[in-house]
């Protein structure tokens, strides 16, 4: 017996750590009433017939006008989860990136618009600033442990 919902495919997705100062870049994720259930480092969609490191600077280019440098991944995360009572199922490659010297995001909040229009709002989160209570919940989920697992929030 399959549970699968073969009208809702397989979605795949590219997200780029940026670091600043120990701080990791993530963006709002909405909970579709109003409020925000958690942050995600920035990325999107990849499309059919385009690679993830290709999707994930196309992503910076439309968010945030800037382009990167991916310096190490893709770790790869595979999420099923539940959205708005919804089942969701996708697959996540996860990059390390830089921006181009003198392309540095300034202030603690970096406001942008998603492709369909969407503002949205990233900050600059320390790692134990995440998933504890009280503060927001980093998505993928995993992603905190995986983080510190290969030391990457400390080599930051």
């Amino acid at each position: 017996m399959s549970t699968s919902d073969p009208h809702k495919p397989i979605s795949v997705k590219a997200i780029g750590l940026v670091w600043r100062d120990g701080r990791l870049l993530a963006a709002d994720v909405p909970d579709g009433e109003g409020g925000i259930s958690g942050v995600r480092p920035l990325g999107g969609s990849v499309e059919f017939g385009e690679l993830s490191e290709a999707a994930l600077a196309r992503e910076f280019r439309e968010e945030l006008g800037v382009e990167i440098e991916i310096v190490s991944g893709p770790l790869i995360f595979e999420n099923l989860y539940t959205f708005g009572g919804s089942p969701g199922h996708e697959v996540m490659f996860v990059f390390e990136v830089e921006f181009p010297l003198g392309e540095q995001m300034a202030g603690d909040e970096i406001v942008f618009h998603e492709s369909d229009g969407t503002r949205n709002v990233a900050r600059w989160y320390h790692p134990d600033e995440l998933d504890r209570p009280g503060y927001p919940e980093l998505y993928p989920k995993g992603l905190k442990s995986a983080l510190a697992r290969l030391g990457l929030a400390a080599r930051a």
